[in-house]
């Protein structure tokens, strides 16, 4: 029995001896995790970034990269928007186009002056590219240690630190402040942050590769089409570099195990189902298989911060719940991750109290458009009320270009929740 013990001291001191000591581990290199490394790295605060993949890496997404993401990118360093715009992993996008369920369309640019001169508004880039993209940038930085290949299973708070590790006789860091940033199945976040699955807050998606897709978009406006079997969700097409397109549906996990829908079953259907995508998708060819995916929705408020530790992006359900953007969202609250880490680090303190200001801060530049995202949700689950808002907009450039400055103002968008605005509509 007394050997047993002194072999597991002798264990333990060794790795101790190992351990590595940082002030901030970031677990997840997915966009919230490589932007947190790169804001603190520019703030002078080293950083451990640490993904169970080796990237390149897939990520089942959408693609699309807003003008939050150019944004963020911008206050990092400019010129990675314009090293973002001039790479072949990407191709700009101007705007969206709305399909109603009566199946007529318009075409919103994502900006007022458009055609404008410059880079896009947005762009579209498969996340295997783009989330490299940023890993090469983090692999610049001599303060960000990059660790690819290492799944952590062992968090341990002692001592106002994180103790992490493969396990519990293996732990390779100890460290003042957690950043998990590790996606919508984060384990952290559902033993630690007590984050669950709340399907009426959670999206399921699926998406498949084409190429061949006929009549894209000459200045690769996105497609939505609210179809009247997903609604509230949406079938989806966006374009993507050299010929191929990003093909999917969305809709709220609620539904779609109240209806018993097979989104892998349903994504053919509606393609043959309708003569438009039937036409257009006659020469497509499948590229990938078709996968499938979860989306923790920010639908609801929740706790995203504890004692010496901070939940980013997907891993603190920060998706929005109408348009499924999650990628400018992990990017936006890396960014205020690495503020917080600064400041705790300045005053030596990680408690859950000083930290608290993260949720604040997040919310506050979030929880607006969030919020108003979940009441378009749910009116757009009345078709008719698309199909109205479509017929107008096209006939009337007033409203079309309302709707267009609804992707940059937030007031101006959030019109659409107030009688008043249908309306003006109805008989402006």
């Amino acid at each position: 029995m007394h050997l047993e013990k002194l072999t597991y001291k002798i264990k333990l001191v060794s790795f101790l001896w190992r351990m590595q000591k940082t002030d901030v581990c970031i677990l997840g290199g997915g966009p919230g995790g490589a932007t947190a490394a790169l804001f603190l790295a520019s703030k002078g605060i080293s950083s451990v970034l640490i993904d169970k993949a080796k990237f390149p890496r897939d990520k089942i997404c959408g693609d699309a990269l807003s003008g939050k993401v150019v944004s963020i990118l911008n206050k990092l360093n400019p010129e990675l928007v314009n090293k973002l715009s001039s790479s072949s992993i990407q191709v700009g996008s101007f705007g969206v186009k709305f399909f109603a369920p009566n199946l007529k369309n318009i075409r919103i640019p994502f900006k007022k002056d458009y055609p404008a001169v410059g880079n896009a508004p947005g762009f579209i880039s498969k996340r295997i590219d783009f989330d490299n993209f940023l890993i090469e940038q983090v692999k610049l930085q001599p303060l960000i240690q990059l660790i690819e290949n290492t799944q952590l299973k062992y968090f341990k708070r002692t001592n106002n630190e994180w103790l992490v590790g493969l396990n519990e006789n293996e732990i390779l860091f100890s460290s003042k402040l957690l950043v998990a940033a590790d996606g919508a199945h984060s384990a952290f976040a559902r033993e630690f942050g007590k984050i669950e699955v709340e399907h009426e807050h959670y999206c399921a998606g699926i998406r498949a590769y084409y190429k061949n897709v006929s009549a894209m978009d000459e200045d690769n406006f996105i497609e939505l089409h609210f179809l009247d079997e997903l609604l509230p969700g949406y079938f989806w097409i966006f374009p993507l570099p050299n010929g191929q397109a990003n093909v999917g549906i969305g809709m709220r996990s609620d539904i779609v195990s109240k209806r018993k829908a097979n989104l892998k079953k349903l994504l053919p259907e509606i393609i043959e189902k309708y003569p438009s995508l039937k036409e257009r998708f006659k020469n497509a060819e499948l590229v990938d298989d078709v996968k499938g995916y979860g989306l923790p929705l920010g639908s609801k408020k929740r706790p995203i911060s504890g004692d010496g530790y901070l939940l980013v992006g997907d891993a603190g359900s920060l998706i929005d719940p109408f348009t499924g953007e999650g990628i400018g969202n992990a990017m936006l609250s890396g960014m205020v991750a690495a503020e917080i880490a600064l400041k705790a680090k300045n005053q030596n303190d990680f408690s859950k109290t000083l930290l608290k200001e993260y949720d604040e801060i997040v919310y506050r530049k979030l929880w607006n458009e969030l919020s108003l995202s979940k009441r378009l949700q749910n009116l757009s689950k009345h078709g008719w009320l698309f199909n109205f808002v479509v017929n107008k907009a096209s006939r009337n450039k007033t409203v079309q270009e309302t709707l267009s400055c609804m992707f940059n103002d937030l007031d101006i968008r959030s019109q659409l929740r107030k009688p008043s605005f249908y309306f003006k509509l109805l008989f402006g």
